[in-house]
């Protein structure tokens, strides 16, 4: 083969080639701006002559390149020529031989097939940064030539072992970066929920693929104490260790602020304020929710977040809109509380927008998807969080974090309504109002069949807080007793906002002493102000064994 033949069809030549005829001065007009003499004669004595590229040595050249380069001709791709650096990397070839058996290297790196689309298409292709048999990584381009009835194709290789190997440290930073924003996001989140008597829940959470950084989703479930229960749903702005590591904080303190048992705005309230404290450019939406199973309602209160959807015991969804405010870290802000029902039957979802967010589709298209889900959706917590899932087309590579709540009310039926009663007593009159309290107290838990050592701390409970609130609390003012299938439960509302304080009593104080001997004896007590301006006291009594069937 006479490769400078070849060579004369490579990429640039004739293009050069071309300039260099339209750029020549004709013989009769060689006085036209011209050279001076006096340069004209230094440029002939001092200086040789620069040969022109076609005339330079085009195998001299491509030795001398620090890349591989290799020339194949026809469709079985002979060897035409090697330079020497593509020998220095993978051995001598022998010229003439079919690329199949004499380039194994090239039949490794998968480039024969390319090499084919290249002679038929005309079209040059490149493949980039394969890890060749040597150890290293090239960058192929694959470029046609023609001369006549011949074709084959130019293989010109670099070496990008440098970039490669940079890129890949990156990509090893980024995962241990990632590994440690999981491992993290996961540690601050629970690992197991609280499990409230009345309600049925299951939780989920999915970190985004792995070209993802992993994001600050969070869930929880708090019990307050007196059957209610609080669900915090929150997704941080941003992404990696940062907005885990804020996840956390503002976790730590809703359950922090959960144990005043303040209503769901005021809580929202205080997290504004603190997440402007943790990090100004930092934002955060949270949907916190109280459910009370003697309301019969969910509670809520949103900042900037997704609204709570609920399914009612016929299949209807519900969407809980407003209010809705601005996201935490904003500022400025007073926020308010809603109510949705949540009657037994029933099951909520709370939701981060990782579960209804695509980038092809408007948000509310995908919260309307999700409703219909939610309708379709039965079985236990965890099977509806498993179906949402799958529904909404979450995979492992799925590109932001999600994070699901579910939770239900079960409709109980038959043995199991027996283990959840209430009962309740208009506390009218003045201290007439004590024994009357004592003796409907005595029946309910006699009627429940509870041991008479619960019996009696029932009563004697009941009868503390009766007291209490006949002393210092103002009409109207109401008894209510509730078993559960782990507790009873005793609670005591009345007008007046201000909220007992357990004390120390002197020996000689005539009272003071209601509120620490129902803390002495009842499994834990505490009080909260009411949205009609009075307070509620309440303690409760764990259920022996015995008692629970």
């Amino acid at each position: 083969m006479n490769f400078t033949r070849w060579s004369a069809r490579l990429p640039g030549t004739q293009r050069r080639a071309a300039a260099r005829t339209e750029h020549t001065v004709s013989p009769d007009r060689r006085g036209e701006g011209s050279v001076p003499a006096a340069r004209a004669e230094q440029l002939t004595d001092d200086m040789r002559p620069v040969p022109a590229v076609d005339e330079l040595g085009v195998r001299e050249v491509l030795d001398r390149v620090p890349s591989l380069v290799a020339l194949v001709h026809g469709p079985d791709h002979r060897i035409a020529y090697v330079n020497d650096a593509y020998t220095t990397a993978f051995g001598a070839r022998p010229l003439g031989a079919r690329a199949r058996g004499a380039l194994p290297e090239l039949e490794e790196l998968g480039l024969l097939p390319l090499l084919d689309q290249v002679l038929r298409s005309g079209k040059s292709r490149t493949v980039k940064s394969r890890r060749a048999p040597d150890g290293r990584s090239y960058t192929f381009t694959c470029t046609p030539v023609a001369e006549g009835d011949g074709r084959g194709v130019l293989v010109f290789a670099t070496d990008v072992t440098d970039h490669a190997e940079a890129a890949e440290r990156l990509r090893a930073s980024e995962r241990r970066q990632r590994e440690t924003a999981v491992t993290l996001q996961r540690s601050l989140l629970p690992q197991e929920l609280e499990e409230p008597d009345d309600l049925r829940v299951a939780a989920t959470y999915h970190p985004g693929g792995t070209e993802a950084a992993v994001g600050g989703d969070w869930y929880d479930v708090i019990t307050l104490g007196g059957g209610r229960t609080a669900l915090v749903i929150g997704d941080v702005m941003g992404r990696g260790v940062r907005a885990a590591a804020v996840m956390g904080q503002l976790r730590t303190a809703v359950r922090a602020y959960a144990r005043l048992d303040l209503p769901p705005h005021e809580v929202l309230q205080l997290l504004d304020g603190l997440a402007m404290e943790i990090d100004a450019n930092q934002i955060a939406t949270c949907a916190y929710a109280i459910h009370d199973p003697n309301e019969g309602r969910l509670v809520y209160a949103s900042a900037g977040h997704l609204p709570i959807l609920v399914r009612d015991e016929s299949g209807t969804v519900q969407r809980a809109d407003e209010p809705t405010g601005p996201p935490l870290g904003t500022g400025g802000w007073m926020h308010t509380s809603g109510a949705i029902p949540l009657g037994p039957g029933s099951t909520a979802v709370l939701y981060t927008d990782g579960l209804v967010e695509r980038r092809n589709e408007d948000l509310d298209e995908g919260i309307a998807a999700l409703e219909r889900a939610l309708a379709g959706a039965t079985g236990s917590p965890q099977v509806v969080c498993d179906r949402l899932v799958r529904s909404a087309g979450v995979t492992p590579d799925h590109d932001d974090d999600v994070a699901v709540l579910v939770l239900q009310h079960p409709a109980r039926k038959g043995v199991e309504s027996e283990l959840f009663r209430n009962a309740a007593l208009e506390l009218l009159g003045g201290v007439e109002a004590a024994p009357r309290a004592r003796a409907f107290a005595s029946g309910v838990l006699t009627s429940w069949r509870f041991p008479a050592e619960l019996h009696d701390l029932g009563v004697l409970a009941t009868s503390e807080l009766v007291a209490n609130s006949l002393q210092h609390g103002t009409p109207p003012m109401r008894l209510r007793l509730r078993r559960t299938d782990r507790r009873l439960i005793i609670e005591v509302t009345d007008g007046d906002d201000h909220l007992p304080r357990r004390r120390r009593a002197e020996p000689c104080d005539e009272s003071g002493r209601g509120i620490a001997i129902v803390a002495t004896i009842a499994s834990n007590w505490g009080s909260r102000r009411t949205p009609d301006g009075g307070k509620a006291v309440w303690c409760e009594f764990v259920l022996p064994k015995t008692a629970r069937a």
